[in-house]
This record gives structure tokens, sequence and C-alpha cells, in this order.
């Protein structure tokens, strides 16, 4: 029995985009035009494109239309991996080091070997984190004006970690939250994971648009907003202390719970109060130490209102049951003698040299990004298509995020965000270069 006539053409279409027939960015015929020449029913029509798209084939567009996707690349263009060839140069993932943190560890490791007190390390921790521990990283957040006790701060296995548990603890499958149109994707692979439902807010200068939240609270039931106040990922801005005490006092009018993320903050030079400060009472503050210090060293933290502390310890409990307490041994030996303070200043030098680097290779290009920061965000000519330039700079052997993995709701900007802290030097200026001859090529129609 032969397959249905919309199958037929899933199949015609599908072969021809894995084949390369149909390469990554050709514009498909509109709904009505392919009802048209294939002689069906718009609906049969719409049919096939659901089930293409449904198969990471193709991707629409509002306002656009329909296009192919690059196949070789992973739906969420490879933000959540590493590349797995040896000579690839990595701009999609960041995971910033210095030379000389492998000797900073090991050097660590011989004073742990000699230190008192190893036993205590093979025993479960509390829940929270060793209430000694917890006192030397609130005081390492007062150095960022963060006055928090160490009662209010609980160890959590990386910001990660940090943000599920905030999330988990707070809101229900179903619930509604807001976040940027473009946020971090581990905010919404969570999310997805907990069935919440997430609503846009678009981005003003330097910061979302309040006017937007405010009108999106009136209509729906929003119960919280995710937000990167300080060094937003992947748009760099940091939000003006005016504007921070605006969204305080909308969160005040809404009911609003505030999830602060400030994995970045540490990048930034006096910046202003951390948004917990103007809303203490409605405010969870997530960070960690992982790309301030190292990404294998998974310690982050987590600061709440008094009153949330004991739900979201429960639920560090169901998650982890508390934090590696070699890790956090060290992590903490490095705030008290200054190790941590000392890597922050150095990555920020580091971040600010690069980003210098991505300007000057990149210059005359539309983009975007704070000056210490170890990511851009690069807008593409509006005759130029995402996907053709990831699957244009992956044949040569460079990786590269494009929008997709960072957009909330349905439109996705031909973008791409550029990770510049995983490649010594020379190679993030050798890749760059590659992204700018990639970029040229395709606004001339030179990649095909």
């Amino acid at each position: 029995m032969p397959a249905p006539r919309y199958k037929q053409l899933v199949d015609r279409f599908a072969e021809q985009i894995r084949s390369g027939a149909l390469p990554p960015g050709t514009r498909l015929p509109t709904h009505r035009t392919l009802a048209k020449e294939e002689h069906l029913a718009l609906a049969t029509a719409s049919r096939v494109y659901a089930e293409l798209e449904s198969m990471g084939l193709i991707s629409a567009e509002v306002g656009r239309g329909t296009f192919v996707r690059e196949t070789r690349v992973s739906p969420g263009q490879g933000i959540d991996q590493s590349p797995t060839a040896p000579d690839m140069l990595d701009l999609n993932f960041n995971h910033p080091e210095l030379p000389e943190q492998t000797e900073l560890l090991r050097t660590a490791l011989r004073q742990l070997a000699a230190s008192g007190d190893l036993d205590a390390l093979l025993h479960y921790q509390p829940h929270a984190g060793r209430p000694h521990e917890r006192a030397i990283v609130a005081e390492h957040l007062s150095t960022r004006g963060l006055a928090v006790t160490a009662e209010q701060l609980m160890l959590v296995s990386g910001a990660q970690h940090g943000l599920a548990v905030a999330l988990m603890s707070t809101l229900r499958a179903g619930d509604v939250i807001a976040a940027d149109a473009l946020t971090y994707p581990g905010f919404k692979a969570i999310a997805q994971l907990l069935h919440l439902e997430v609503l846009a807010i678009p981005a003003g200068k330097a910061g979302p648009d309040l006017m937007a939240l405010d009108a999106l609270c009136q209509h729906r039931k929003i119960r919280a907003l995710y937000c990167m106040p300080t060094l937003h990922n992947p748009l760099g801005w940091v939000m003006p202390r005016a504007q921070r005490k605006k969204l305080a006092a909308l969160a005040r009018q809404h009911d609003l719970l505030l999830i602060e993320d400030a994995a970045y903050a540490f990048l930034a030079d006096a910046p202003p109060p951390p948004l917990y400060n103007f809303a203490p009472e409605r405010t969870l503050y997530v960070s960690g130490f992982s790309k301030s210090v190292a990404t294998g060293l998974r310690v982050g933290y987590l600061v709440a209102p008094i009153n949330r502390v004991a739900s979201l310890q429960r639920t560090i409990r169901a998650t982890t049951w508390n934090t590696p307490a070699l890790l956090t041994r060290i992590t903490c030996s490095w705030i008290s003698d200054g190790t941590v303070q000392q890597l922050e200043q150095q990555k920020r030098s580091d971040a600010a040299a690069r980003q210098q680097l991505a300007r000057r290779v990149l210059h005359g290009l539309p983009w975007q990004g704070h000056p210490n920061a170890y990511f851009l965000w690069l807008r593409l000519p509006a005759t130029v298509r995402a996907e053709q330039v990831v699957s244009a700079l992956l044949q040569r052997n460079v990786s590269v995020s494009s929008a997709a993995p960072f957009v909330v709701g349905e439109h996705t900007p031909q973008a791409i965000r550029l990770a510049l802290g995983s490649l010594d030097i020379t190679r993030l200026e050798s890749a760059l270069y590659q992204v700018r001859a990639v970029l040229e090529a395709a606004e001339c129609g030179a990649l095909g």
C-alpha cells in the first residue's frame, strides 16, 4: 500500500535536504504555492511543512518564510556541545582559562593533603554547605555590593544547579515565567524540563522593556522573571541603576519573584548594585565560580530571603544532597587567600583584550557586546541566513552558535554569537578572520 501523498512529499523534501540538493538557507515555496504546485489542499501542504519542521530540517519565520536548516548541526546550533574535531576553532562554547590555573590547582591539592581534618571531607555535608564556608562566600559577595548573611546563602553544584534549584522550589508545571527575548540557553533547558511557560520580554536599550513587561503582567498571571541585569548573555548589557529600581517596583506591583543570574557579573567594572539590593524580599540571586575560576570547579551559590531558605534546601537535598566537600574546600581557600579575586581581575583584563581584538577584526560589522565580555553578538545582513554562516564556518573548522538557542518566543533573528574565551589569542584571531571572510562572502552571495 503506497504511503499517503503528503508522506511522499515529506520524504522527497527530506532526501533533497539531506543530500544537499536543497542547501541550508534555501527559501521554500509558501504553503499556498506548494499546495498549487503539488495539487494539494492548503491544510495538507501545511502538514508537510509541519512534519519537516518537527524533523529539524526546516525552520519557519513569521513574515519571512520557510527555510532549509543546516542538518549537520544540531537544532540548537551546538551551544551546549564542545566541538569534537581536535582542530576545531571553538567560538561556540566559553571555558575561559588562564595559563597559571593548573599550577594553582596543583599547589592547592598539595596544601590540602598536608592539612588536618581530611576525614571530614569524606562525609555528607550540610545540604546548604558548611556554615563557615557559607560565611566565607557571603563575605566575598560583600565586595560586590551584596550584603547578605551566611544563613541566606546556600552552596550549590555550580550556577546551573543553583538556577535549577531556584526554579524547582518556587514554580510548578504550567506556571508562567517571563524572560528576555534573547536569554541564556541553560535557563530555557530547565524551564522546558519543568514544563514552565516562558514569555518573551523584548529588549530596550540596556535591559528588558519594562513597559512591555508591565503590559504583559496585566494580561497574564506571571509568577516570576528571569533576568541577567549585570552583563547579559548574549547581548552584554548592564542594566542602569534607575532601571533596576523601576524593575523592583514593577515586581512588587505584580507580585513577581525575581531570579537574578549573575554568572558573568564579575567581568563588569563598577556596575550598579545587584538587583537583589532593590528587592531583597523577592529576589533569588544565583552565580558561581565556573567562569571566574574554572568551568570544572562546580561550586555555585544561591542567595534568598530567609523565609525561602528551607524550601530551597529541601530541593538541594533532593537533587545533589550537598556540594562536593573537596571542591568547596578548595574554593573557599582560594577566596580566603585572595586567589579568586586575583583570577577575576586577570580574567577581566583577558576578556577586555579579547573583546578589543574581536572589535578590531570585525570593524564595520554590526556587533553588540560589553567591553569586558567573553562573547560578542553579531547581527547578520537581511540577505544572509544564520544557517548558511554556521555551515560555511564549520567547513573551515570554526564552530559558532546561531541565535536559535538563545531565543524565547517565535522570532529568531539572523545573528550569531561568538564565544571569545576558549582559544589562545593567536588561534582566536585566526578564527575571527575566518568569520569575517565568511560574512563578506555571504553578503556578496558567494556562499551558494
